[in-house]
């Protein structure tokens, strides 16, 4: 009898290896919405291994139309089956520009828009059920221009938090039709989590699961770069709805890409004997912006210093750091602008000075010296608890370091083991194949809702509206 069933069991299995077999082979729709740079830097490669699997996809940006001209996009632009459009380029007039303006109510709040009568009208022609009525038309539109009926497919989108410039209720009106449909809805979480600790950001001060990630339940699927990032999920949803594959920016496949497709750096060569690239961060973390000021005066007094200042924002004029006057009358001191990337300034430095961003994985990936600068900020950097030998605990540490790179030079500074165990837990994975891994849970996810459309969001209002922030209200 137990010889029987073992028999039957392994039938199954083969039988199910099988259908995935002819899920990979079979050709499948992918409808991806980008918002502004930072999706475009992570979704990007996933789109091109997506398509250079032999899937079709359409690209919809709603963010800035001026991405359009975004070199990666004009990338994409360049692949057959891939299908790049703004969103204002798709929809009917009046329609996009209802999209438009319940996108500014519902993220900016209406009285942060208008005051008084105006905002009292606006509340009532913005009610719960227009805005619904609006969404699903627009939501039925674009899934309608992506999928024939009984496609396989799936819809992604990167994460949405409280500073999202797209309506999360939106958000979740897409996923809903989506799933209706017997397509996959997946979000895909940019940012290689830069912090081991939680309390990181100005007036955070209750160490407990955030609330926000509690929307990943709008999603069939969140998919993770690291564990880090898939920590703040778990709470709030089901173990087999999270999966973590590796930074899609960061892997050697499309870094070797990029090498091809960025524009041409404005930096030149100098004669300095020690080039720095500091990246900073957004306002909105708790960072010692006084000790900044002291030790980027301090670095640039060493001689044959050479540093420009990577603002992680474009708004960096609003940053505190812009009103220490005497650092731009420094001659060796320099912001960098919008034409220069990332990419330009981890290839231009000798060494890379963090305050804990992503930004600077690119610089130990390829195994130049970072120094994580924990003491000017109030949290715990990912890169310094993986390899040690990267924190700054003081400005005595950066005096020592810069003085050492100066005098001895800058090779050999990564322990290796540190190093591995940095790549195989917070940047590729199990191994440097994570292009592959995104495709193949895409392809599954696709299948997986195409087999089970009439299990279909059976509770998806539930879903929809317990999941949407609270914090993001059209009151303001």
């Amino acid at each position: 009898m137990l010889i029987i069933l073992a028999l039957v069991w392994r039938s199954y299995q083969c039988y199910c290896f099988d259908k995935l077999d002819n899920v990979a082979k079979f050709p499948m729709k992918a409808l991806f919405f980008l918002r502004h740079s930072d999706d475009i830097d992570y979704i990007t490669p996933v789109i091109y291994k997506w398509a250079k699997s032999g899937h079709a996809c359409d690209v919809v940006l709603i963010g800035d139309s001026r991405l359009i001209n975004d070199y990666r996009i004009q990338f994409l632009n360049h692949i057959s089956d891939v299908r790049v459009s703004h969103i204002r380029d798709i929809l009917p007039r009046l329609e996009y520009l209802q999209w438009r303006m319940l996108q500014l109510l519902w993220v900016h709040g209406i009285q942060r828009v208008v005051s008084g009568y105006c905002a009292a009208l606006l509340q009532q022609m913005a009610s719960e059920e227009k805005r619904t009525q609006v969404w699903k038309s627009i939501a039925n539109r674009l899934l309608s221009r992506s999928f024939s009926d009984g496609a396989r497919g799936v819809v992604v989108f990167d994460w949405f938090s409280r500073s999202s410039p797209i309506s999360i209720e939106w958000v979740a009106c897409v996923a809903s039709a989506t799933r209706k449909m017997g397509l996959g809805a997946v979000s895909l979480f940019h940012g290689d989590s830069s912090h081991v600790n939680q309390l990181t950001r100005r007036q955070e001060w209750k160490l407990q699961p955030d609330s926000v990630y509690s929307l990943g339940r709008i999603f069939n699927q969140v998919i993770a770069p690291n564990e880090l990032c898939a920590l703040r999920f778990r709470p709030f949803m089901h173990e087999q709805s999270i999966a973590v594959l590796g930074s899609p920016r960061l892997c050697d496949e499309w870094l070797e890409i990029m090498q091809t497709l960025l524009p041409a750096s404005p930096l030149g060569n100098t004669d300095s004997k020690l080039k720095i690239a500091i990246f900073l961060k957004k306002d909105d973390f708790a960072i010692l912006w006084e000790e900044v000021n002291e030790v980027i005066q301090m670095i640039a007094a060493f001689p044959g210093v050479e540093l420009i200042i990577k603002p992680m924002s474009y708004h960096h004029r609003k940053q505190n750091l812009h009103r220490e006057l005497e650092l731009w009358h420094l001659s060796n001191v320099y912001v960098a602008g919008k034409t220069i990337h990332t990419t330009h300034l981890v290839n231009w430095a000798d060494i890379v000075i963090d305050l804990a961003t992503p930004a600077a994985y690119e610089a130990v990936k390829m195994r130049k010296p970072v120094l994580a600068a924990d003491y000017l900020h109030a949290g715990l950097s990912t890169l310094a608890e993986f390899i040690p030998e990267t924190r700054l605990r003081c400005r005595d540490d950066v005096y020592r370091c810069i003085d050492k790179f100066l005098s001895q030079g800058f090779q050999s500074f990564y322990i290796r083991s540190h190093w591995q165990h940095f790549m195989r837990e917070v940047v590729d994975g199990p191994d440097a194949d994570v292009l592959s891994r995104y495709v193949t849970l895409l392809e599954m996810e696709a299948q997986t809702r195409h087999v089970n459309v009439e299990q279909a969001d059976l509770n998806t209002n539930a879903v929809m509206w317990d999941s949407v922030d609270s914090t993001q209200t059209l009151v303001g």
